[in-house]
């Protein structure tokens, strides 16, 4: 069966006292958004759309960077979650299949629940996702008969009887695209807030005798976030989840609570990674690597056997190929480093590529930015680089060759070839016992001055 997904993304979020739309505020690296949109993903949607509002350029822009397929739609006036859902009417025109309603700022629904309601739709006409509450408070109370949904009451409009149920709605939705919007045209706002609540949708289709039903969850996939503290507490929960599932793939984390993840992080088994290591998007470790303490990655592949850090910092586009080391003090972006090549330390590789088995001595800096440019350095197999070397770029090094320690290199160097390119020494006999006297006397009279 065909599925859509439809991600109400249009409030304000006015608790978080932000001018950023709510569901654009990060959680592991991605906003609020992408976790909704990835968790659909899921079903292979043949479309999604985003219903946005406050921001909506701004969430435009966010979506289509995740999604360039995802259509955005935008809700000009707040009027309840069904009037939300309405305005995805004209893109899901002629649409056939089941249609997902979820939430931009409810990260946490998983793949499985999902799948769960897809496969309820199928002898259901409505699909509602519940949850046992702990503590129901203000959540909408789902009436059940049996394993049948009878209808959705709000907190706000429930007698005492239905404040009592612990069966809560979490908003999340499953029903033919076609009946949805059916269901939504006969929505009314009657209500305590005035507004159009999707979950109508429950009473006016067991009114014309068609069937509801509820599959639940744990109440830790409906978290939604309304404040900066459960933002807070969002990501907390995050960080547990795949501090666990790392240990569960085979990684070692000898201080877990000062690793952070991403959202998308991939690390192989018998990886070791040391305390106080930040994952950033689009990170991607293989297996028996090594990332030691203090180090940051992001938008990185690091393969098997290589170290990295301690004090390293991977910025997007950096390759590390097998048994690679890359030391503390180093930074490196855009580059590509060749098997068995080492940058020990205090070093910056930037718009390079490294042949195998290439040495770079401590202080190198590949010079790749002219104040509007961007260029490339090329460095060849088993070469070796002088402490304190300049590469100015465009410039590429030969296979086997070596840098004298502190050059400026500026033009291409040929294989097997010594390159060095610094000032002759130059030395003058007692030279500095008198500058030393010199300056001593001038700070003798500055002081007496003062």
């Amino acid at each position: 069966m065909r599925t859509a997904l439809v991600i109400l993304a249009a409030g304000k979020g006015t608790r978080m006292n932000s001018d950023l739309p709510k569901v654009l505020h990060p959680l592991a690296g991605a906003p609020l958004l992408v976790h909704a949109m990835q968790a659909g993903a899921s079903l292979a949607p043949a479309r999604t759309v985003i219903v946005a509002g406050h921001g909506a350029e701004l969430v435009r822009k966010a979506a289509l960077a995740h999604d360039e397929t995802a259509q955005v739609v935008e809700q000009t006036e707040q009027l309840g979650t069904a009037h939300a859902a309405a305005q995805a009417r004209a893109t899901l025109a002629g649409f056939e299949g089941t249609a997902i309603v979820l939430f931009g700022d409810t990260p946490f629904v998983r793949p499985e629940t999902l799948e769960a309601m897809i496969t309820a739709q199928k002898t259901h006409d409505v699909v509602i996702l519940g949850f046992e509450a702990a503590d129901p408070g203000r959540y909408g109370r789902l009436v059940m008969q049996g394993d049948t949904l009878e209808r959705i009451v709000e907190f706000k409009d429930a007698d005492a009887a239905e404040r009592a149920i612990t069966l809560c709605n979490s908003g999340v939705v499953a029903c033919r695209s076609e009946l949805l919007f059916e269901l939504i045209d006969d929505i009314g706002n009657d209500n305590a807030a005035g507004e159009y609540y999707l979950t109508d949708i429950v009473g006016l289709a067991r009114a014309r005798g068609l069937s509801a039903t509820v599959v639940t969850c744990d109440e830790s996939e409906t978290l939604g976030i309304n404040t900066r503290a459960e933002l807070a507490g969002a990501e907390a929960a995050f960080q547990t989840r795949a501090r666990a599932q790392a240990f569960e793939d085979g990684v070692t984390l000898p201080a877990p609570e000062t690793v952070h993840f991403a959202f998308d992080t991939v690390i192989g088994r018998d990886t070791i990674v040391e305390p106080n290591v930040v994952f950033g998007p689009d990170v991607t470790v293989e297996s028996g690597a090594t990332i030691r303490a203090f180090s940051h990655l992001e938008g990185c592949h690091v393969a098997r056997g290589a170290v990295v850090g301690p004090y390293a910092r991977l910025r997007p586009g950096a390759e590390l190929s097998e048994n690679t080391r890359i030391g503390n003090f180093v930074e490196v972006k855009n580059a590509q480093i060749g098997e068995g090549t080492k940058v020990n330390h205090l070093s910056y590789i930037g718009d390079a590529t490294l042949g195998t088995k290439t040495n770079i001595g401590a202080g190198t800096i590949t010079c790749n930015y002219d104040g509007v440019l961007k260029h490339h350095t090329d460095i060849g197999d088993e070469v070796f680089i002088g402490s304190n070397t300049m590469l100015v770029a465009p410039v590429s090094i030969g296979d086997r060759a070596m840098t004298g320690s502190g050059s400026v290199i500026t033009s291409d160097v040929e294989p097997d070839a010594l390159a060095i390119a610094r000032a002759p020494q130059v030395e003058k006999p007692g030279m500095a016992t008198k500058l030393l006297t010199i300056l001593k006397a001038k700070k003798a009279k500055l002081q007496r001055g003062s």
